[in-house]
């Protein structure tokens, strides 16, 4: 996912200008927007439930009535979600929308998550900015909205050092991915690019071989030797580094001021038009997920990892879970310009056709919570008005 170097608006990486090349010949024969996607990692299932609130705040504590009597929220048990982890787990969301009932659902994978919005059987997401982009443009620009930021970096390129010294020895080597087109499988495709490697973005062939491969299953390819690293999202990237692996390239390295987006919150356009209230109570229950993240960070980092456990069946290991966590910056910006970014590599990998993203953020309700927090609006990038 590197940034445009013509652009004094959009994130650059470098040798970027080498990246046309591998696009001509990644182009043919790939049907462009429905291969965009993302990964969770180590969930058990989709699944719904009833949210049950913390200790620190239950459904009566606020007396306010709000225009729906439900709300059903998305998300993955993958630590860059880790906004609606804690939020959950503490109550912070419950407190802001008072009477309305909380109704989670658990997703696996980016894909499912859009469908279920699109079905209604989810009104709000947490969700990474492939899979926004993809079912926006799938839309014609009518399903969803980007509403808000919740999270940036927690990706890293890890590798075998036995095998690869240096970004320079990547050549002959497999590299995995999460999947074909999601977020990660882009940055990766465009990195090698810019670096002079020639890929096939369809199949991963070339000088580099890119093996898509499950997060879950990830570690045991590792171990197996059936790939020499891989480009991945915390906490595999962690878990990885527990079997040996090291830390050849962290994605944030690349991206001008450290931040790119990794997760972001889309609404169905039509519970927004309805039911603006609640929406602003769940970004206001973001913002101050988000506050508390940073004031507490052991207290948030010990909530999502619980909240992994209940979802997914297992807590992450301090070995694991501590530098992940780390790694991750959780913000209320949803860092527009690096979305804009990231579609253009996926273009420029012939995994997506150039989508007509205008329209695809509505920040207005956020600024409205930002500002009667003392804070400072954040910018949709031109990206706000269709």
């Amino acid at each position: 996912m590197a940034p445009n170097p013509s652009s004094s608006h959009i994130p650059a990486r470098p040798n970027a200008g080498r990246i046309r090349r591998t696009a001509a010949a990644a182009a043919a024969g790939l049907t462009a927007v429905a291969l965009l996607s993302a990964c969770s990692y180590g969930s058990k299932a989709d699944k719904s439930s009833d949210a049950k609130p913390g200790a620190a705040a239950t459904a009566g504590d606020s007396a306010a009535k709000l225009s729906a009597d439900s709300v059903k929220i998305g998300y993955f048990a993958n630590l860059t979600h880790g906004t609606p982890l804690v939020g959950l787990q503490e109550g912070i969301f419950q407190k802001e929308l008072g009477a309305t009932q909380i109704k989670t659902q658990v997703f696996n994978a980016g894909p499912a998550e859009i469908e279920a919005l699109n079905a209604g059987s989810i009104d709000i997401g947490w969700i990474g900015p492939s899979p926004a982009i993809n079912g926006y443009t799938k839309s014609d620009g009518k399903s969803l909205k980007i509403i808000g930021g919740s999270a940036s970096g927690g990706v890293k390129l890890v590798v075998n050092p036995d095998k690869v010294s240096s970004l320079d020895d990547l050549k002959g080597k497999k590299i995995a991915t999460p999947q074909l087109g999601n977020t990660q499988d882009v940055a990766l495709l465009n990195y090698l690019a810019g670096k002079g490697y020639k890929v096939d973005a369809a199949s991963g062939a070339g000088d580099v071989s890119v093996v898509r491969t499950d997060n879950k299953v990830t570690p045991d390819a590792y171990k197996s030797g059936s790939v020499d690293g891989a480009w991945v999202p915390e906490p595999t990237a962690s878990k990885l580094v527990t079997l040996g692996a090291k830390v050849l390239l962290n994605e944030k390295d690349v991206w001008p001021d450290k931040k790119f987006v990794i997760t972001n919150i889309i609404v169905s356009q039509k519970f927004l038009k309805e039911h603006p209230d609640v929406v602003e109570a769940v970004l206001r229950g973001s913002v101050k997920t988000n506050a508390f993240i940073k004031a507490s960070p052991d207290k948030a980092k010990a909530d999502a990892n619980e909240a992994i456990k209940k979802e997914a069946g297992n807590a992450l290991e301090p070995a694991v879970l501590d530098p992940a966590w780390a790694d991750i910056d959780f913000l209320d910006d949803p860092l527009a310009n690096t979305l804009q970014a990231e579609a253009d590599h996926a273009v420029t990998a012939g995994l997506l056709k150039k989508p007509n993203l205008n329209g695809i953020y509505d920040l207005t309700l956020l600024n409205k919570v930002l500002a009667a927090q003392g804070q400072a609006a954040v910018a949709d990038a031109g990206l706000g008005a269709k």
